[in-house]
């Protein structure tokens, strides 16, 4: 039975209006146990992970956000406040992401009801990401030999840019970014793949493209872990992506990728990353459905 890390310590309200929908958590939460997709038991509150932070970030760093002492200017480019519950959340999404691997090793597939903060680099966070939990659980599965060759799969409608940049000189990892091409960040980093898509892409070429994409990464790049960044904003309501996928695009997104993870028997550790569409109920319908192929394919 799937492991799935939630905790509702460290959600805390933005101002009306804000972009990042942080409520959406409880949301998808109490959605999936409503449609009897996961039940009480499967959820466990993976608490908070600060001696894992150093392995993908640097010690100032660390503590300027521990302390709360960030500028202004530094505030502004990561667009969230930070208070304790902020950074709380973010060290408790990073413990989730850790454990949620740890777990998939076991049972196949893991889940954290969060996580995929991948714009936030080593000195740095930004795009609403404090720290970057898919880099420090890639980290810390290499160093505890719980995974040789891992590939990042970041399906956001944003590039994971302080992931390929956290991630540049890891020979052990692969980061492929699937992304708008005239999407934020307007400076793109350097993944070990790249895919941009042009605005309005529709369901049919986006899934042909993303299998195309994943039988090229395979020949070059024999993955024994996939860390799943599975972003909702690819949808055609979000107004923060560009491109034109259904609710029903996406869902045949997730199942095709928790297909490959088992059909090649590889753990797969799911993060949910973005979802910005006016609509909550339209994010929060996207992230159950990846939470309900997960449980259809290794429930």
């Amino acid at each position: 039975m799937i492991k799935i890390a939630f905790s509702d310590k460290f959600l805390y309200e933005l101002p009306e209006g804000h972009r990042f929908p942080i409520r959406k958590y409880e949301l998808i939460k109490d959605q999936l146990l409503y449609e009897n997709i996961i039940n009480e038991d499967q959820l466990f509150d993976p608490g908070i992970a600060e001696k894992e932070i150093l392995l993908a970030h640097d010690k100032k760093y660390f503590e300027k956000v521990k302390s709360l002492e960030l500028s202004r200017s530094e505030i502004r480019t990561l667009g969230i406040p930070i208070h304790e519950k902020s950074v709380g959340r973010a060290l408790n999404s990073i413990a989730g992401t850790v454990h949620s691997a740890i777990s998939s090793k076991k049972l196949g597939a893991g889940i954290n009801i969060g996580g995929g903060y991948h714009h936030a680099f080593a000195d740095h966070g930004e795009g609403f990401c404090i720290f970057n939990d898919l880099a420090v659980a890639a980290r810390y599965l290499i160093k505890n030999k719980l995974a040789a060759n891992i590939l990042i799969l970041d399906l956001d409608v944003h590039q994971g840019n302080g992931t390929a940049n956290i991630l540049a000189n890891d020979k052990e990892v692969f980061t492929f970014s699937m992304h708008g091409q005239k999407n934020y960040p307007i400076r793109k980093e350097k993944s070990n793949l790249d895919i941009m898509l042009p605005d309005l892409t529709r369901d049919r070429e986006y899934l042909k493209i993303l299998k195309d994409s994943l039988d090229t990464v395979f020949k070059e790049f024999i993955p024994d872990f996939i860390l799943y960044q599975a972003g909702v904003d690819i949808l055609e309501s979000d107004k923060l992506g560009r491109l034109a996928i259904s609710l029903n695009g996406c869902r045949l997104r997730d199942d095709f990728v928790l297909k490959i993870a088992k059909e090649h028997k590889i753990p797969i550790s799911i993060t949910l990353g973005g979802g910005y569409s006016p609509a909550i109920k339209d994010v929060v319908d996207a992230h159950v459905n990846t939470i309900r192929m997960a449980m259809e394919n290794f429930g």
